[in-house]
């Protein structure tokens, strides 16, 4: 399987790429699928989110000061 990194995988094999999306290659293709939930329902207007690639993770901080958390109701896969 080819993915669309250029990179070469070899049937039955599994991987995360660089957007922290489980993949793995099969004889019917490339499936890749998320590993993390985002945030979809904080107070907007008071908080950001921000995505960590290292932990791939979200995180919903205070805009004005990403030491607080915020407290997040939904999120979805």
């Amino acid at each position: 399987c080819l993915d669309l990194n250029g990179e070469l995988h070899e049937f039955g094999t599994h991987w995360t790429n660089t957007d922290c999306y489980s993949c793995s290659c099969t004889w019917s293709g490339i499936n890749c699928c998320s590993t993390f939930a985002t945030p979809t329902e904080y107070d907007e207007e008071k908080c950001v989110s921000i995505f960590n690639k290292e932990t791939c993770t979200y995180k919903v901080v205070e805009k004005e000061d990403h030491s607080k958390e915020c407290p997040v109701y939904a999120a979805v896969m």
